[in-house]
């Protein structure tokens, strides 16, 4: 299980990909295989089939995931695609912050 960078509901920027310069809200992540789904980033086209009587089938259009390396945290502070880092405060908590301007994320 690898350790990630990004959180479900966090801001992100997608860094490289067809998608590069497209921002959305991260809906699941996924540390197992190091992928992240983000809201509105890799669109996918499926087709589906109705399984049970009364259900519609057709054409949606849904999240795919991406690697989690292609993207990157938006700091709510400052406002540019910022790296994350851990530190531990003096009363032993743990705490996610911004590498740019240091605001501290309340998780």
């Amino acid at each position: 299980m690898a350790k990630m960078h990004i959180k479900s509901g966090d801001e992100v920027v997608v860094i490289s990909g067809k998608d590069k310069g497209k921002k959305g809200k991260v809906i699941q992540v996924m540390p197992e295989s190091g992928k992240a789904i983000v809201e509105g980033v890799a669109v996918a086209t499926k087709h589906k089939k109705p399984r049970q009587q009364g259900q519609t089938g057709g054409i949606i259009k849904q999240e795919a995931a991406i690697d989690a390396s292609n993207v990157m945290n938006i700091c709510s502070k400052c406002g540019k695609a910022t790296r994350i880092a851990r530190k531990v405060l003096d009363n032993g908590e743990k705490v996610r912050y911004c590498k740019k301007c240091g605001e501290v994320y309340n998780d």
